[in-house]
């Protein structure tokens, strides 16, 4: 249990938290959300010790393991898995304790040794490691990948994977899925509702939250409130509570009659009648939960496009990809005004791909693409964020766009994004990473595009934040194409879902909320070979000879499984023979002491030799039935 008692806690000269007291039990699921800048990242770093109550007591149960997600990443040039595995500190102790035993040949504390490591389950971290870094996206290929060798971005994967690694207590996360993408979200999802231990999350994913948690903490005004339930439990619960002030009520209104009158122009047009109806969808859900995000500090809308064309872009028989290799495959779309359009697919797939093709940044390598005379793009992705000048303002930013406006218009403009006062002057440079990336939607809603490209909009932004994008998007009259591991967002925006699939872009005649399923299904289907490419059957007699040589080419991996068969024979035999004499009751007497020594470190040397045998025979099985699969494709 973790227990705050009339707690107090300062940064620096703010008061963070006044007179708060929380019980948080075993095994419990906590959502911990609040407005930025208001303490759950501090209340994290309390429990870890780095930081101490200025008032009050804080308390949790002794020897419990806590988990948690570091910031700073391993530039080393060891294997990314090895550094997944040092997340399970219990176990890295245990390899050394075995390591120093055996150099000292000490039978008691090597079987010790061997004993702890079966009941933690030791003898399988590698594979679990490995579980974990292929549910994080990871390629086989990248576990024996040097960590110097990983971005930025995939280096806090790892360090997540480490976490998860550990067989903790308590886990506490801080933005988990800011560095992840859908399939990874999801995967993670599925992770931490099977964790059995205590797990506190700071996320502004409202799909991710309510998936996961059973609680939500929010921390607001100095105070922590408890609501039971998921996050939309407890944004209806504080939505009535805020209902009952009159003058939020008010302002509540204001923005539903905004919604309505889009409906009310728009839903008997065929044109726009599936924008329309878009919109009654998310009207019905803001009448319930505009209240809870009243108070918001971001309010900016797109203006509309100076010229919005009949059509925006044809891409004719297109294919794109990197120097020699093909991403995308003879892919056809028309890009029409008012589309908003969601980009599903694996990892990898090719989502960003066809982004960069359609803003222009990579050209198709066959193919035509035509695009509208007044064709205008507004481009957001993750690169931009680094792209800025971090000696410069937010209003410098915008004054290098747009000379002729006034210092006035764009101050408020900016005020929208919460830049307000002496913030508008101040350099990007110490910004954090959501205030670069209001900074950057600003920069690209200022230009009035007419084709709007969001490639992972939502990183590093909270939840008010997320909900003024998902209002913008929502009025916009321009096409919206949009990546996102934010299902929310996908889900209230998108009208239409396209699928990257096999270098293939096809429509996604699914709901968002099927494309998990779709998914697993993908990920457990084996890769069907078109008739297309089937080439024709062999005669017999060549067939015969080809067979040949490939047993030929196979027989080094045969004969190696063979020999490592026999030898765990051999060894198996030894470790029935020392297992007998272990059962013996003689073998314990006092004078067989020295006996007994060596019995037990003859059983942990025998162990230790299968465990590799075996490792090495399950490398070599898998290494000739994946040359007996590539055979087979032939």
């Amino acid at each position: 249990m973790l227990k705050l008692e009339k707690l107090a806690l300062r940064r620096g000269a703010l008061l963070l938290f006044n007179d708060v007291s929380l019980n948080i039990s075993g095994g419990m699921k906590l959502g911990l959300t609040g407005a930025n800048g208001c303490g759950k990242s501090s209340l994290l770093s309390l429990i870890l010790g780095d930081l101490q109550p200025d008032e009050g007591d804080f308390s949790i149960t002794p020897g419990w393991v806590v988990a948690h997600v570091a910031q700073e990443t391993d530039c080393s040039d060891r294997p990314a898995i090895e550094v997944v595995m040092d997340g399970d500190t219990e176990l890295r102790d245990l390899q050394q304790r075995l390591q120093v035993a055996e150099q000292k040949a000490d039978g008691h504390e090597i079987s010790a040794c061997h004993v702890r490591l079966e009941e933690i389950d030791g003898y399988q971290a590698y594979s679990r490691a490995a579980k974990l870094l292929t549910g994080l996206s990871f390629s086989e290929d990248d576990l024996q990948r040097p960590m110097n060798d990983f971005s930025g971005g995939w280096r806090m994967r790892l360090n997540l994977a480490s976490a998860l690694m550990c067989r903790s207590d308590l886990l506490l996360l801080d933005e988990p899925t800011n560095h992840l993408d859908l399939d990874a979200v999801i995967w993670l999802e599925q992770w931490l509702s099977r964790y059995q231990g205590t797990l506190i999350m700071i996320s502004h994913d409202r799909d991710f939250l309510d998936s996961v948690v059973t609680s939500i903490a929010h921390v607001e005004q100095q105070s922590i409130i408890l609501y039971k339930g998921n996050y939309s439990a407890f944004e209806k619960l504080r939505a009535e509570r805020l209902s009952q002030q009159q003058s939020n009520y008010v302002k509540q209104q204001k923005t539903i009659q905004h919604m309505q009158s889009f409906v009310d122009r728009f839903k008997a047009k065929a044109t726009k009648a599936k924008q329309a109806q878009s919109r009654v969808k998310a009207l019905e859900r803001m009448a319930l939960i505009a209240p809870a995000h009243i108070d918001s500090p971001f309010n900016f809308e797109f203006a509309e496009p100076d010229v919005l064309p009949g059509f925006l872009m044809r891409i004719d028989n297109v294919s794109a990809g990197y120097e020699d290799k093909i991403i995308l495959n003879k892919v056809n779309h028309t890009l029409l005004p008012g589309e908003r359009i969601g980009l599903l697919g694996l990892n990898g797939a090719g989502k960003s791909t066809l982004i960069k093709l359609i803003a222009g940044e990579i050209q198709p390598k066959t193919g035509v693409i035509e695009k509208a005379k007044d064709l205008k793009v507004g481009y957001f992705a993750q690169h931009q964020l680094e792209q800025l000048d971090k000696d410069a303002s937010p209003l410098l930013h915008l004054q290098r766009i747009d000379e002729k406006a006034s210092e006035k218009a764009m101050r408020s403009f900016l005020g929208g994004f919460n830049f307000q006062g002496d913030k508008v002057m101040d350099p990007v440079g110490p910004f954090s990473g959501g205030e670069k990336a209001r900074l950057v939607l600003a920069l690209l809603i200022w230009q009035k595009p007419n084709l709007l490209l969001l490639d992972e909009p939502t990183n590093h932004l909270d939840l008010e934040m997320r909900l003024a994008l998902n209002n913008a998007i929502q009025s916009f009259v321009g096409t919206v194409i949009l990546v996102s591991h934010d299902r929310h967002l996908l889900r209230t925006v998108c009208d239409d879902l396209l699928l990257v699939d096999s270098g293939r872009v096809i429509s996604f005649n699914q709901e968002v909320d099927d494309y998990p399923r779709w998914l697993a299904e993908r990920k457990n289907q084996k890769v069907e070979i078109s008739s297309t490419s089937v080439k024709p059957a062999l005669d017999k007699k060549e067939r015969k000879k080809r067979d040949a040589e490939f047993r030929k080419t196979i027989q080094p991996q045969i004969s190696r499984q063979t020999r490592l068969e026999r030898s765990i024979g051999k060894i198996e035999k030894k470790q029935t023979e020392v297992e007998a004499c272990l059962a013996d009751s003689a073998t314990y007497d006092d004078s067989q002491k020295e006996k007994l020594k060596e019995l037990l470190f003859r059983q942990a040397d025998n162990k230790r030799q299968l465990d590799e045998l075996e490792m090495e025979w399950f490398e070599i099985s898998e290494e000739i039935e994946q040359l007996r699969a590539d055979y087979d494709q032939v």
